[in-house]
């Protein structure tokens, strides 16, 4: 096992009839928050499900804890906290009545840290499940989730459905848990300005393929937004961008070569950090940008 990765993915793939995952290899790392972003459909979701051994893959690997799904399952389980996009809880129960059916899986749940999680986010534990707001029942997830000192928290969409308070307020938890250098973090997210703030890692999956798994500082120390007079766009010089955004007035190009950018058009254009945003943009439109 990689020294310091909690999962090693190792191409990895997974086939459906309109969708495959192909041939990701990543890891995610202990101590570091790691941001999984990509357009809906890219395959986060179905990564993430291949990571937490709720369906078994086409071709490749997935180890935690460098452990396999196939012989150690309950082992590995107990250490992950799970946060999905949806309320996978009894509609019907109330919220104490919830925590009565899922502590007994876990052997170090700890009920006086849930109860600090409940009164935190202000979630009765009277209150039926059914008639928590989706943002609520987030809140919920991320409770149970954080009560029995899991050692890995993987959180697919968590702040889909936040207010801006609360979507803060989360990303302040987060980094309190990773005070914890044992503890890791998968944020899967479309919402990219959350992990500007918090995120260490950045793996990005553009139609089911992985373009990378890296440094948030490397990422913007690789790619650059240019913008330009579109009379500087030649076929060679298109070759240096992911891809292309063209306009009445110029264009503005991602390039993965931030030194040849500077070389190419210093003086001649401008020259940006992009944003998370940005890069998953251009990248996926990459094709159409360039016609």
């Amino acid at each position: 096992m990689n020294e310091n990765a909690v999962v090693e993915v190792s191409r990895l793939s997974k086939k459906y009839k309109r969708f495959e995952l192909k041939d990701v290899t990543m890891d995610v790392k202990q101590g570091f928050i790691t941001g999984l972003i990509g357009a809906n459909g890219a395959g986060k979701s179905t990564l993430i499900k291949l990571m937490m051994g709720m369906t078994l893959p086409g071709g490749g690997d997935v180890r935690v804890f460098g452990q396999a799904y196939a012989s150690h399952e309950a082992e590995i389980k107990e250490r992950i906290g799970y946060v999905a996009d949806d309320c996978s809880y009894y509609e019907h129960l109330t919220v104490d009545a919830m925590r009565s059916v899922c502590a007994p899986f876990y052997k170090r749940w700890d009920d006086r840290q849930f109860a600090r999680y409940i009164d935190r986010f202000e979630l009765s534990p009277k209150a039926k499940i059914r008639s928590l707001s989706k943002g609520m029942k987030m809140k919920l997830s991320l409770a149970f989730a954080l009560s029995h000192r899991a050692e890995l928290l993987i959180m697919d969409e968590p702040t889909a459905g936040l207010d801006p308070v609360f979507r803060r307020e989360l990303l302040e938890i987060l980094a309190e848990l990773m005070l914890d250098e044992r503890k890791a973090i998968l944020f899967s997210t479309h919402i990219t300005t959350d992990l500007d703030r918090v995120a260490d890692y950045i793996a990005f999956l553009n139609r089911g393929e992985l373009v990378f798994n890296e440094s948030k500082e490397r990422v913007f120390e690789r790619y650059a937004l240019v913008k330009a007079d579109k009379e500087l766009l030649d076929a060679d010089v298109r070759r240096i961008f992911v891809g292309i955004r063209e306009t009445s007035s110029g264009f503005e190009g991602l390039t993965g070569d931030r030194r040849e950018a500077e070389r190419l058009f210093a003086g001649y254009g401008r020259i940006e950090r992009p944003t998370l945003e940005d890069i998953m943009f251009f990248t996926a439109k990459g094709v159409e940008a360039h016609a």
